[in-house]
């Protein structure tokens, strides 16, 4: 795992244990930081970083955050490839990648608040890839979508996009 991916990660698990219900935004960690520590990291330090902009942290920098997110400071490297802290198996590999894709999706479409929520509630469900798989099954079987939606969301606006047809689904895969 790449640094900028464990700081993605860092800060998603630090809003919810902060009790936000949603991951702290890299400004958040900046005041946070600053708040708690009185030290000072820029925003955009933190977002070259997390885009790998930047390969590596300064030493102050690591301590700063290590501190922060509770984390020891040899965390905070990339890790080399095939690196694993715990036995895992191929399944587990699989959902902590697809977990982090999610998350890293969610970040993309901040702009569709609607969109990114269901991106981090996948994330965050404990079995993320029997979710999706879920979502296939439903989309396979023509019109449960639109009738769970209806069930499940009936207050809400409906989106102003056209639904997609079964026929048009099948033409995208």
């Amino acid at each position: 795992m790449k640094i900028g991916e464990k700081l993605r990660y860092l800060r998603n698990v630090e809003g919810t244990l902060r009790g936000t219900e949603r991951e702290m935004t890299q400004q958040a960690v900046v005041d946070a930081i600053w708040k708690e520590q009185r030290k000072r990291i820029s925003q955009s330090y933190l977002s070259q970083i997390e885009r790998g902009q930047r390969k590596h942290l300064t030493n102050d920098t690591r301590m700063i955050l290590s501190r922060f997110f509770n984390v020891h400071p040899g965390y905070l490297v990339d890790d080399p490839e095939g690196f694993h802290t715990e036995l895992t198996s191929d399944v587990r590999t699989v959902e902590d990648t697809l977990d982090l894709w999610l998350i890293n999706g969610a970040e993309r479409f901040e702009s569709d608040p609607r969109i990114s929520r269901a991106l981090l509630s996948v994330a965050r469900h404990p079995d993320s890839r029997r979710c999706l798989i879920l979502l296939d099954a439903i989309l396979e079987n023509e019109g449960l979508a639109e009738r769970l939606l209806q069930v499940l969301r009936p207050l809400e606006p409906a989106d102003d996009r056209t639904p997609e047809t079964p026929s048009s689904r099948g033409a995208m895969r």
